[in-house]
């Protein structure tokens, strides 16, 4: 209760969903349990309904699913709960960013990926000064 009261990064906390309660509609969820809002007036800057995500658990940009942000970013005027984005057959699989998580790629020779970090092959020459 305390971490939903006092943390954003978690969550929404209990004022953000009460003022979602308040102005915002529920347009859809995605598969990593996003939720989707868009305000019930226009009282945007631009005259556009805002639109926002309130993100399952840790609050990390790159959780939201291309379609999605397609349609937060107003690149889209219908939701993908209405107009799903076509999926090419060479497209891969959405994948949220895992930098910094322990599932981050890590090149060979790299400090910090664990094994043994091959040897020098010699092909460097230090820079002498004359």
């Amino acid at each position: 209760m305390l971490k939903t009261i006092f943390t954003w990064w978690n969550g929404a906390t209990v004022g953000t969903l009460f003022t979602i309660s308040k102005r915002g509609v529920l347009v859809g969820t995605d598969e990593f349990g996003n939720r989707y809002y868009e305000s019930r007036d226009h009282k945007s800057y631009d005259g556009r309904r805002r639109r926002w995500v309130v993100y399952d658990g840790y609050a990390e940009a790159s959780k939201v699913a291309p379609d999605w942000y397609g349609w937060l970013h107003y690149t889209f005027d219908e939701p993908p709960t209405e107009v799903p984005l076509v999926r090419r057959k060479w497209e891969l699989a959405y994948r949220p960013n895992m930098s910094g998580t322990p599932l981050a790629w890590r090149p060979p020779g790299s400090l910090a990926n664990e094994g043994i970090r091959p040897a020098a092959t010699g092909d460097y020459e230090a820079w002498k000064p004359e």
